[in-house]
Order: C-alpha cells, then structure tokens, then sequence
C-alpha cells in the first residue's frame, strides 16, 4: 500500500524496514512493473508520458519491506535544471539510506547498452552499493533477442565488473520475473533481519 512520498532523504520515513528502491531510464516500464509485482493493478500510476515519478514513493509491502519509485533519468521533457535536481535527490538517497538494501536498475530489454544506463550501473560500482539487474519488456522479442542485449549488458560491465551483479528477466504483460523477483526479496528480507540481530548482541 501506498505510504508516503517525499522530496528528499531527509523527509523519507522512520528506518524501520528494508527498502527496495527501483530506478531506470523514463518510460522503460517501471510503473508497470511494480504494479505486476505488488498485485495493485493501479498502485503505481503508468504514462506515456516519461517523467511523472518525481518524487520519492514508500509503498509498503506486507507489512514486512518497502518498494521505493524513485525518478527515472532520460529524456523526460523538463527543465534541465529541475531534471538535474531529480538526479541529485536519487543519488543522495541510493548512497545515503542505511535501511536501503538493494537498487533495482531497469533495463529495456529491446534496446542495447545506452550510456545513461552504462554510467548509472558505474556509479553504483564505483560506490561499492548492492544492486540487481531487472531487464524489462522482454515479452516485445524473442528470447534469444532478450539474451542478446543482457550479454551485451555483460560484455561492457565486465570490463569493469569483478562480478556481475543479479540480474532478473520481467514482462509486466505476462508475468515473467515476478516469483523470481519476490523470492529474491524474501531471501534479502531474512538476511535483513539476521543483520539486525547480529547488531543488537
């Protein structure tokens, strides 16, 4: 369920879950998808016109983790000085948010490696933060066209990359990719919680 949306880190709620955040380029389905996963079919508003998560969305997820929206980066067409505002608000949030446990990066599957997508995986390298791989879209082509990008995808972080970070295959039409995402954030629940207890000793 909806919980609250903020437009900074400051304002984010009380760290009293882990938090999934997902993030990609404008219109590669994001809304879409956290409707398939969460099962609210109106949860998240969906457009065709990129740009209209501008804040920073809790929605919290039985009762146990929070799926966080956050702004999408790309093309949206906005005030350049507003969209390089939005970015700063998104990264100080990845970096800042202790109770943040994954980065969820969208991917549209149908198109290759873009830069934008390239440098924003590079950063969460660089800063050494927990991300996954979520590949959308993938019901538009054949699978052995998904499985191109992805290796394109993995031909350029391995340049850089000792190991490849998770990475997820996703229609929000058909479904794919939701048992797989849920149980990979259920196994992450558990480890959340077995940190917490480690702490308090």
């Amino acid at each position: 369920m909806f919980t609250m949306s903020s437009p900074n880190l400051a304002g984010c709620p009380e760290e009293r879950f882990p938090e999934y955040a997902f993030v990609g380029r404008s219109n590669v389905g994001k809304s879409s998808l956290i409707n398939m996963l969460t099962g609210i079919k109106n949860l998240a508003r969906t457009s065709s016109d990129p740009g209209k998560t501008r804040l920073i969305n809790y929605f919290l997820v039985d009762d146990l983790w929070y799926l966080v929206d956050l702004p999408g980066y790309g093309y949206a067409r906005i005030a350049k000085g507003k969209r390089k505002g939005w970015d700063a608000m998104v990264r100080e949030y990845i970096e800042g948010r202790s109770s943040l446990f994954y980065t969820f990066l969208l991917i549209d599957s149908r198109l290759e490696p873009q830069e934008s997508d390239l440098r924003f995986i590079g950063w969460l390298g660089e800063k050494g933060l927990p991300c996954c791989l979520v590949f959308t879209k993938a019901d538009k082509l054949s699978k052995s066209k998904v499985q191109f990008t992805i290796q394109a995808f993995k031909d350029e972080m391995q340049k850089k990359w000792e190991e490849l970070p998770p990475i997820f295959i996703t229609s929000s039409h058909s479904g794919a990719g939701k048992a797989e995402i849920l149980s990979f954030i259920s196994h992450s629940n558990e480890e959340y919680s077995h940190l917490l207890e480690q702490d308090k000793k």
